[in-house]
């Protein structure tokens, strides 16, 4: 981490922080990720089912434009979601040449696993942080929500 004279980090700088953000960031999700075994559904299938799951059923389009991917990206990961039967694809009822895909409850128990896992392995990383970091970690973690939405 970058700072001044003093040792203290400049919280003016924009540019800084984003770097800073994207390494730190990019490590964790990179070791999150490596603890699931190979074959594994993706990081982006992850991310579809858990937006089906906690929004339900949307079309592939909607989906898409919500996950910031390409429609024929989103095409190839409902397919391998709908293959590994954790969503199931059904003719939308006003408009029948559309699908509605929608989280079955293999999709849902596999989330909760996956969930699991990398939420033990945060709070047994956790533990060895003081309260008073943790705090702070929990203070930051509504303002990496929004910088989230916001990319």
């Amino acid at each position: 981490m970058a700072s001044d004279a003093d040792g203290a980090r400049d919280p003016g700088d924009p540019l800084l922080l984003a770097a800073e953000l994207r390494l730190a960031v990019g490590r964790m999700t990179r070791r999150l990720r490596q603890a699931h075994a190979v074959g594994d559904v993706s990081l982006s299938g992850v991310s579809v089912l858990a937006r089906l799951a906690a929004d339900g059923p949307d079309s592939p389009t909607s989906l898409a434009e919500r996950e910031r991917v390409r429609p024929q990206a989103m095409a190839t990961t409902l397919a391998q979601l709908e293959q590994r039967g954790l969503i199931r694809r059904t003719p939308d009822a006003v408009d029948g040449r559309r699908s509605i895909a929608a989280v079955t409850e293999k999709g849902r128990a596999m989330l909760a696993e996956r969930r699991s896992e990398s939420v033990r392995r945060l709070a047994t990383v956790l533990d060895g942080f003081s309260a008073e970091e943790r705090e702070t970690l929990g203070a930051a973690v509504p303002l990496l929500a929004r910088l989230a939405e916001r990319l």
